[in-house]
């Protein structure tokens, strides 16, 4: 098990400012779902809740592939054999606390999270609920399969919920256990690592980028909802 570092310490950036943003707003917008379903709110502030995590999620899947180093999915997506080797590192006790970036259970943590959000989303646009309220896309498919993406909506919901459970308790078991902070970063975009670390600022994720990307997927959630 990794003590914390009591050397001399030195920032490295790790997460680019649009990366953490969309964080940040997702977690509000995925709570304001919730929030608005739990206490049966206006339903319009419902849809515009899922329709603003519809839109962070197809920034997210654009910045998987131009964002921040640790932001691109073929960075910090590992196969069978980097989950092994992860989960051997996990077994026999040791922790390198000079990682940046997802490790290799966080990441598939962070990919089953992203595409159940992405199928409720998505799914939402075709809902209806007991009061014949019904999402902007309705209308495009039959009754039939209306109804089961309706259930299929329903039971992923507690899907999200458990995977965002496991999220945090992950989290808390890095900050405790492995003494290994992963908000900060989050927060500030930085690490502090031991100065001999010899680990280099990540590269990319330019603020400019990020905002031309958030507002092509703004433009296309606005496009499916009001146009289609």
């Amino acid at each position: 098990m990794s003590t914390e570092n009591t050397g001399p310490t030195r920032k490295v950036k790790v997460w680019d400012l649009p990366l953490r943003l969309f964080h940040w707003l997702l977690l509000i917008a995925v709570a304001a779902a919730f929030t608005t379903i739990w206490t049966k709110s206006d339903r319009n502030l419902h849809m515009l809740a899922g329709y603003s995590v519809l839109a962070l999620l197809l920034f997210r899947l654009v910045w998987g592939f131009i964002g921040g180093f640790h932001a691109r999915f073929f960075n910090f997506v590992k196969g069978p054999a980097g989950i092994l080797t992860y989960l051997g590192t996990l077994r026999a006790g040791m922790h390198d606390p000079t990682r940046t970036g997802h490790n290799a259970l966080g990441a598939l943590s962070v990919l089953a999270l992203l595409l159940s959000l992405l199928f409720q989303a998505v799914s939402g646009l075709f809902n209806y609920d007991d009061d014949l309220n019904e999402g902007p896309l309705r209308k495009l498919i039959s009754e039939s399969l209306a109804d089961k993406l309706h259930e299929a909506h329903e039971i992923n919901q507690w899907i999200i919920l458990g995977l965002v459970a496991l999220h945090i308790l992950a989290i808390l078991f890095y900050r405790f256990i492995k003494k290994d902070d992963l908000i900060t970063p989050m927060i500030t975009g930085s690490k502090a690592l031991p100065a001999e670390a010899g680990v280099e600022d990540a590269r990319g994720g330019h603020v400019l980028l990020g905002a031309v990307v958030l507002a092509i997927a703004v433009g296309v959630v606005w496009y499916v909802v009001k146009k289609l």
